[in-house]
């Protein structure tokens, strides 16, 4: 059965406390499974109208599930190679415990190379793929608890003591995001799941034969599936995919995902008013969730 969740309102003109705040209770209070944050830190001026006002995802994360603690805790997506992995694995582990195994971590390389720059990390950039590969297996050995050395091209790890582990252990779910070949190779021979972004079901399909491939190559399961999809009721345009239209558009494409396997959908919506935004989520609740579980 699809399950849905809730990208935080936490970017753009107009992100608020308050707005957070109202999206996380009113997911909480539908039934909603799990709400998203999204990752930036320092964009360029040219990226400004999108991710220039933005709430850190990790700390906005351990806010929300202090307050609503039915809620999973999902990172569409942590740009790993912009980031310290060992300081992100206490980060992700410290939620993990402190939330008592609600989180989700969905990861991704990232796109914008003068971010890198800003946040001192230019020269990672051109190797980000291969920093989150080593970042995923070096998650997984501390998280296990394990005290072995470990020998990479980016860390090496002899002398260590890592605690508190995460409450769910090396199990904490992780999502690779990206539509690339080598993003799509990753999610299949590293993630737990693939979590896609701005993309209909029929796009989505023809990314699942890699994804089996790469997943049956290196001897493990289909990994789970999830899509972020941003939502508005009306007519729209524009290359990136939307879900919209009216009702019964919108439900044909939710049934379209769940026939192709696609287990949650994480739904962002437009308005930066608290209470419009409120109207937004519980009028698709209303209209499709309730009539997708029917």
């Amino acid at each position: 059965m699809m399950s849905f969740g809730l990208v935080l309102p936490t970017m753009r003109a107009g992100a608020s406390r308050e707005l957070i705040e109202a999206g996380a209770e009113v997911a909480e209070r539908l039934g909603w499974t799990t709400v998203w944050t999204t990752d930036h830190v320092l964009v360029p001026r040219a990226a400004a109208d999108e991710y220039g006002r933005i709430y850190e995802a990790i700390t906005t994360l351990a806010w929300v599930g202090a307050r609503h603690p039915r809620l999973r805790l999902g990172t569409s997506v942590i740009v790993v190679p912009q980031r310290n992995a060992v300081v992100l694995a206490k980060e992700l582990a410290t939620l993990d415990a402190l939330s008592e195994g609600r989180l989700l971590v969905g990861v991704g390389v990232g796109w914008n190379e003068p971010e890198f720059a800003n946040l001192g990390a230019p020269e990672r950039f051109s190797r980000r793929g291969a920093y989150l590969d080593e970042t995923i297996r070096l998650w997984r050995h501390l998280w296990s608890g394990s005290s072995e050395p470990f020998e990479g091209e980016f860390h090496r790890l002899h002398d260590f003591v890592f605690g508190p582990l995460p409450a769910q252990g090396a199990q904490v779910l992780l999502l690779v995001g990206g539509r690339s070949g080598a993003a799509l190779r990753r999610a299949g021979s590293l993630g737990d799941g693939y979590h896609s972004s701005s993309t209909g079901p029929a796009a989505y399909a023809l990314r699942l034969p890699q994804i089996r491939a790469a997943a049956e190559a290196s001897g493990r399961d289909m990994p789970h599936l999830s899509a972020r999809v941003n939502v508005r009721f009306g007519p729209t345009g524009g290359s990136d995919y939307i879900l919209s239209g009216d009702s019964a558009a919108m439900l044909e494409e939710v049934r379209a995902f769940a026939a192709i396997g696609v287990e949650h959908l994480a739904l962002g919506f437009e308005p930066r008013e608290p209470d419009a935004f409120v109207a937004a989520v519980q009028r698709f609740d209303r209209e499709v969730v309730t009539a997708a579980d029917a």
